[in-house]
């Protein structure tokens, strides 16, 4: 028999139709097939799974377990969810991220760390306040040298420049030289003040830098959190860093 005469002969053959529900049972609405029965039976076994799981579970439960999420949720509609912790965001943090740009908010961290470098090469940082004291150990022989030692003479300078860890001539340079700069101790008064101004806005600087940067961190992770890769949260977010996720590995083409 070929081909086309088995298409010819299956082409007068009578439609096989399903059985429809009877007159009589037609409230019942439409009559369940064997492909219905099947979706319904793996509905229900499915759900007597769960709840079998489910009971098998709560009598394994040991009731002095705790772990923190039994504190961390809560019932809505039925359903436990997680209280999420809320970022911590200063409100000057908040203000700037909503209101400028990543690029706008790094250019002003470079132009502060300019600022900081230009400061620090004019001030040495050589009395600054909370700076570690040098250590300037001295060796002798014997207990009497130690008993007799004088640190202006051995220093061969005069007794008032001592504790200056820096511009500390000897005798003989101040008996050559004329002292240069303010003498006045009105002006040198004022002008420790003027240092000290400096290094209170050295420090301003420092730390508005620090905050410029982490601020740029965490628009850039606001940026990256856009991205639909699966990710995991490792970190939170403080006040003085950015929230950390690790993406998952993704091989590109």
């Amino acid at each position: 028999m070929s081909a086309a005469f088995r298409k010819a002969a299956k082409s007068r053959q009578r439609q096989h139709r399903e059985r429809a529900q009877p007159a009589s049972r037609k409230k019942l609405g439409l009559l369940e097939k064997k492909q219905d029965y099947r979706l319904r039976a793996q509905d229900y076994h499915k759900k007597q799974n769960a709840l079998r799981a489910l009971q098998k579970k709560a009598l394994d439960k040991n009731p002095d377990e705790f772990y923190f999420k039994m504190i961390r949720t809560q019932l809505k509609d039925g359903v436990h969810v997680i209280q999420q912790p809320k970022d911590e965001v200063t409100p000057e943090q908040m203000k700037l991220m909503k209101t400028q740009d990543l690029k706008y908010v790094e250019m002003k961290r470079v132009a502060e760390a300019k600022k900081i470098e230009r400061l620090k090469s004019e001030l040495h940082l050589l009395d600054v306040e909370g700076k570690q004291p040098n250590k300037h150990m001295f060796f002798f022989d014997t207990k009497k040298e130690v008993q007799e030692f004088d640190i202006a003479t051995h220093l061969n300078t005069v007794p008032e420049l001592v504790d200056r860890v820096y511009n500390r001539p000897t005798i003989e340079t101040l008996q050559k030289e004329t002292l240069k700069g303010a003498t006045d101790p009105a002006h040198l008064k004022k002008l420790d003040q003027q240092r000290k101004n400096q290094y209170d806005l050295l420090k301003q600087r420092i730390e508005r830098e620090k905050s410029m940067f982490v601020i740029a961190q965490k628009i850039q992770t606001r940026k990256d959190l856009l991205d639909k890769t699966h990710k995991i949260k490792v970190k939170k977010e403080t006040t003085n860093g950015p929230a950390i996720y690790k993406f998952k590995f993704q091989r590109k083409r």
